[in-house]
This record gives C-alpha cells, structure tokens and sequence, in this order.
C-alpha cells in the first residue's frame, strides 16, 4: 500500500532547522498526517500540546485546524522553542509556553481542551490522570511512540503496557491503539448523555 500525503508548507524548512539543531526525536510523519487529521475534526476547537520539540508536530496540528481555533503548545526547552517560533510565531491561533510540562499540567487544573497530543513524559508517563481532566466530554486525547522504538532505555517496554492497559480500562473513555507510524493510541471522552 502506497501512503501519499501533503506535508504542510513550512515542514521542509522547519526540518532543515531541526536537523542542523541536532534534535532526535521528532514525530514520525505519519503520526502527523493522523494528527493534522484528526484536528479538522473539532472546528474552533482549543488544543493543547504537550511537548513542542521543534514545531514538527505543532506546524501540522495547525495545518488541520479552522481559522477560529486555538493551540497552546508546551515545551521546557527554549532553543527547540526558538526554531518553532522562528518557522510558526506568525500564527495568531498559536500560543508558546516555555515550561514544565509537569508544573504545567498542575496549574492548568480547571480548564478543558477539545484536543490534547501529550508527546512527552508529561500528561503520559506521568500526570495522565491530570491531562485527561484537561480533555472536554467528545475531547481527544492523543499520544504516540507506543511501538517498540530504537532509543527505548531498557525497562521502558514495561511502561508502555502499563500506560496501555491504564488507557484501556479507563471507565467513560473509548480508546483504539493502532499499529500506525510510530504506534498510535487515540482516547475520546465519552459525551456525559452516553455514561447513563
């Protein structure tokens, strides 16, 4: 099967950046075709980003979003924050927050997104249960790296299942795992009317 898509405009510059930064660990494209996807789904929706890396993922969740939508993007590194900003700042639609993804999550408590891709440890390896508070009834939330992968330290297997299985028996969400890219798992929130 031959997978064709359409990479957002700024991608083959914003590479050339992150590939002279040396950053190793950016979202596989296909992950991206799925999430700009997926952001086309939720109109005026507002999405939160765990994890901004370089602007990778960050450029085609914008490509996929209306005009009246908001992303807060989350990173803790300001030189990976820098390249982003150099490629995306112009995007009205675009917040940058230079912060823990932890510290974050914990003053975040109280509002809600439609979307949110934790693509950090944050809101995934820890403080999952903070990052699914943030996700509105019909909310995504989304998160990848789930296949085994080349840098995994050893033991990091184990963590995957465990978040997995966490995932799956969540009361109130529908969740699907996909073999897809890097390995996908999508969450939806189930809307309250169909929790009775």
């Amino acid at each position: 099967m031959t997978t064709q898509h359409t990479s957002p405009a700024v991608i083959s510059s914003l590479w050339a950046d992150t590939q002279a930064a040396g950053f190793t660990m950016p979202s596989d494209p296909l992950t991206c075709t799925l999430l700009r996807t997926l952001a086309a789904s939720k109109p005026g929706g507002q999405f939160l980003e765990l994890g901004s890396g370089t602007g990778l993922s960050t450029a085609w969740l914008l490509d996929g979003m209306d005009a009246r939508a908001t992303l807060t993007t989350v990173d803790n590194d300001a030189s990976l924050l820098d390249i982003l900003n150099r490629h995306l700042g112009h995007d009205a639609r675009l917040k940058v927050v230079c912060a823990d993804g932890d510290e974050f999550l914990q003053h975040a408590q109280g509002q809600q997104y439609d979307y949110v891709f934790a693509d950090t440890w944050s809101g995934k390896y820890r403080l999952l249960g903070e990052a699914l508070a943030l996700v509105k009834p019909g909310g995504l939330y989304v998160i990848d790296d789930m296949l085994p992968q080349p840098n995994w330290p050893e033991g990091h297997a184990d963590k995957v299942e465990a978040l997995l299985r966490t995932l799956h028996a969540l009361p109130g969400w529908h969740v699907t795992q996909m073999d897809w890219a890097s390995g996908v798992a999508v969450a939806v929130r189930a809307q309250m009317e169909n929790l009775t």
